[in-house]
């Protein structure tokens, strides 16, 4: 089971972002997968971002234990990345993800599509575009 501790001030920055009832996906920055809108080899495993959902994602079946009460989700994919101690705080204004074998992320991003914008998902595209000019 994994399982997620979400600091005080991770956890006020997502409530004032995130609408009530939302389902959070835990999910890589990389380009490796629709919501990703980076891309390259050199952002593999470490950029992640949460997308706030207004439905569930069969594709991101595994739940998130976490203390703030949220849905989270994750897909076995990103699992790969994440251990032991994972932690979610606010440092200098960014969320930050970090577990027993340090920072995975200095600045998780944050994304949120209603579920019409989701099917509607084009960003492979843009991912393409923008991953020739990152890496």
């Amino acid at each position: 089971m994994m399982e997620i501790t979400i600091k005080e001030a991770a956890k006020a920055y997502l409530d004032a972002h995130v609408q009530p009832g939302s389902v959070l996906l835990l999910t890589t920055d990389d380009g490796s997968n629709r919501y990703s809108t980076v891309g390259g080899t050199c952002a593999i495993g470490d950029k992640f971002q949460f997308v706030a959902l207004t439905d569930a994602d069969p594709d991101y079946p595994i739940s998130v234990t976490n203390n703030a009460g949220l849905t989270i989700k994750t897909n076995a994919d990103t699992e790969l990345y994440l251990s032991n101690g994972l932690i979610l705080d606010r440092v200098f204004n960014q969320l930050a993800l970090r577990d027993d074998s340090g920072v995975l992320d200095s600045a998780v991003g944050l994304i949120t599509y209603t579920a019409a914008e989701k099917s509607k998902l084009d960003l492979k595209k843009e991912m393409q575009t923008l991953g020739t000019r990152i890496c």
